[in-house]
């Protein structure tokens, strides 16, 4: 995509603009910068660069990279929507060789349905087999961020 690249390289990104953006976004709000960058040192990272190298976008997969995927902390800053990054960057999410012949991969969207219909991703077919432990209010009052 003209004028942007996409980076694995956690070194090539800006992880206060990072922190910055998943703080405020209803997935993670208030996540404490520690506990962002602990996440991100342990997952398969996605930073979407500009021009002048400044990060316009991120996205994350929690995976073994044998069996298993979950899709993390997807954005586009707001200013750099509507060029077609997203889908760019899903696609080179799911082309990464280290996500390859994965049973499963999931994610959690309140509002992007869509997009990640075009990439095969649907409701869960089965959700009695899912169980999740949510602590929603996990971040609030930890005098962290």
């Amino acid at each position: 995509m003209q004028g942007y690249r996409i980076t694995t390289r956690v070194e090539e990104m800006d992880l206060d603009a990072i922190h910055a953006f998943i703080t405020r976004s209803y997935w993670a709000s208030g996540i404490p910068r520690e506990t962002l960058v602990r996440a991100i040192a342990n997952s398969l990272n996605f930073g979407v660069l500009g021009g002048g190298g400044e990060q316009v976008g991120f996205a994350r997969m929690v995976t073994d990279r044998a069996t298993f995927a979950y899709l993390a902390d997807v954005y586009i800053l707001e200013a750099h929507r509507g060029r077609g990054l997203s889908k760019w960057l899903m696609s080179t999410i799911l082309e990464h060789p280290d996500l390859q012949g994965l049973r499963r991969m999931l994610l959690g969207t309140r509002d992007a349905h869509g997009l990640y219909r075009q990439f095969g991703f649907t409701a869960l077919g089965n959700p009695e087999v899912f169980m999740q432990r949510w602590q929603p209010d996990v971040y609030a009052g930890s005098g962290q961020g």
